[in-house]
C-alpha cells in the first residue's frame, strides 16, 4: 500500500471533523426541535387561556365599577349587622339632605323569603330634599330595594312634604344558594 501524502491526510482530517461537527450538529437538533415544539405548544395554551379567562376580567372589571359607583362591598355585609347599617346610613343620608326624621320601624321577614328584613321610615322636608334623598338611596351602599313611597303634603310650611317609605333590605346569602333551573 502506498503512503499518504500530507494532502490526503489534511483532507482526511477535515473530512472527519467536518463529519462530526455533522453529527453532534445532527444529535442537537433534534432535541432542540423538540423543546421548540413544546414552547410553541405552550405559547399556544397560554393564548387560549388568556383567551379564556378574557370574558371573566371584563366581568370582573364590570363589577368593580358598579361596587366603586354605588359604594356597595358584600364583603363588609352579615346579617347581624346589616339591618342597623341600613337603618344608620339611611337616616344619615336624610339628615344631611335636610329632612327631619322621624319614626323608623325595622320587622325581620320570612325566613322563606329572599328579604332579610324590612323597614318603614318617615321624615319631613321639602320637596328637593326629599327627591335628593330618593336619588341618594341607591348610592348607600347596601342590598335594598324602595317598595313603597307615600308623599303628603305637610301643613307646618310651605313647600314641606310627610314621606313614608317602605324599604326591603334583601338576603344576597339566598339570593346566591339559590339553584338556577337547567332549562
Amino acid at each position: 500500500m502506498r503512503p499518504t501524502t500530507a494532502r490526503e491526510k489534511n483532507l482526511l482530517r477535515y473530512g472527519s471533523i467536518g463529519i462530526a461537527i455533522y453529527l453532534a450538529l445532527f444529535f442537537i437538533a433534534k432535541p432542540l426541535q423538540k423543546q421548540r415544539a413544546d414552547y410553541q405548544k405552550l405559547v399556544r395554551e397560554a393564548q387560549a387561556l388568556r383567551d379564556h379567562v378574557r370574558p371573566y376580567q371584563d366581568k370582573a372589571e364590570g363589577v368593580q365599577k358598579l361596587m366603586d359607583t354605588y359604594q356597595f362591598d358584600p364583603v363588609k355585609l352579615t346579617k347581624a349587622t346589616v339591618v342597623g347599617e341600613v337603618s344608620s346610613a339611611i337616616q344619615k343620608a336624610a339628615m344631611s339632605s335636610g329632612i327631619q326624621v322621624g319614626p323608623v320601624r325595622e320587622s325581620l321577614s320570612r325566613s322563606s323569603s329572599k328579604e332579610l328584613a324590612s323597614m318603614q321610615f318617615e321624615g319631613t322636608g321639602q320637596v328637593p330634599a326629599v327627591m335628593g334623598l330618593l336619588k341618594r338611596m341607591e348610592t348607600l351602599g347596601y342590598p335594598i330595594i324602595i317598595d313603597s313611597v307615600q308623599l303628603t303634603p305637610e301643613k307646618m310650611g310651605p313647600g314641606m312634604v310627610k314621606m313614608s317609605l317602605t324599604i326591603v333590605i334583601l338576603d344576597f346569602d339566598q339570593a346566591k344558594a339559590e339553584e338556577k333551573p337547567h332549562a
